[in-house]
């Protein structure tokens, strides 16, 4: 069988964009040079391996099985080159972590810059993600690390916790709601329009997903793009907002605002690291789970009435 790591690549990249054209580009080969390397895979094989469609393509059981395999390859290069960092100069590790919104609103931009700094030979490719598909991920071999948020099953996974945090209104000093300590998500959803995150942020679907299983919607006036955008937005009074206690605590103008306590029980959330159990992860990684656990430690005192105060 003749195949190299080139066709390995491009195939995960295929299986993470299941869209030809897009893995192609992420594997610097052009359209024609990435499909006849997918058709000798499959000559190889004697399998296919893809089934294209009008959008895109999916994977067949075989190819889905190729996938798998890929990733633990890549996986095994990056322990490999790992170990052989000390001896040589120039070898650079990737680590993949995916990520809930309030990590990345949180402590985790300080935590990888003040990381990437001590560790010049690593890359982190950080993607946010709902919860659920992190785990789905991290099951999947699709990513090294996941950092997660609220009562999402971790089945299978070893997890380390990194800090307590909680979503919390905030309305702004003029707000009828300001004389309010706390309250249900149902009843603002009743009364009240919102400001919104992006609508590609996860905790904005996580919350979406909720109003939808009480059979309401969220009534946004509107959306901009960072917790910082929307505490400005709740700050002049556009509308309310639920957003994490830490993302709250962040803001430069917190007497400008009201934080009221959300009573539903999935307001109340343990962010945790999470990875495949039994699998070795590079020395890198290990140095970053480290990492994680020390940058957090400031969050683990957040509470609402201290933010309130």
């Amino acid at each position: 069988m003749r195949y190299d790591l080139t066709d390995l690549r491009l195939f995960l990249n295929v299986g993470e964009t299941l869209n030809l054209t897009r893995a192609a580009e992420r594997s610097f080969l052009s359209l024609p040079a990435a499909s006849t390397r997918i058709k000798q895979m499959e000559d190889a094989f004697q399998t296919p391996l893809l089934v294209r469609q009008v959008k895109g393509v999916s994977l067949t059981p075989a190819g889905a099985t190729l996938l798998a395999h890929a990733r633990e390859v890549f996986r095994e290069l990056e322990c490999m080159h790992a170990d052989l960092q000390p001896y040589a100069s120039g070898v650079k590790g990737r680590l993949r972590v995916l990520a809930n919104t309030t990590s990345t609103n949180s402590f985790l931009p300080d935590a990888l810059s003040s990381f990437l700094a001590a560790n010049p030979e690593v890359d982190v490719e950080l993607e946010e993600k709902l919860s659920k598909d992190i785990v789905s991920a991290l099951n999947s071999g699709a990513a090294d690390l996941g950092i997660v948020a609220g009562n999402v099953a971790i089945d299978g996974l070893e997890a380390l916790p990194l800090f307590s945090d909680e979503l919390v209104v905030i309305a702004s000093v003029n707000h009828p709601m300001r004389q309010f300590k706390r309250t249900r998500f149902a009843d603002l959803l009743d009364n009240y329009r919102f400001v919104g995150i992006s609508q590609v942020s996860a905790i904005q679907s996580f919350l979406d997903n909720i109003a939808n299983a009480m059979g309401k919607r969220i009534s946004l006036r509107i959306q901009v793009g960072s917790f910082d955008a929307v505490c400005r937005m709740v700050e002049a009074n556009a509308g309310i907002a639920v957003i994490p206690l830490t993302s709250a605590e962040r803001y430069n103008n917190r007497q400008a605002l009201r934080l009221i306590q959300l009573e539903d029980e999935w307001a109340h959330r343990e962010i945790q690291v999470c990875r495949r159990p039994g699998g070795d992860l590079p020395r890198f990684a290990e140095t970053f789970i480290e990492h994680l656990v020390r940058a957090a430690q400031p969050a683990r005192t957040a509470k609402i009435g201290a933010a309130a105060a």
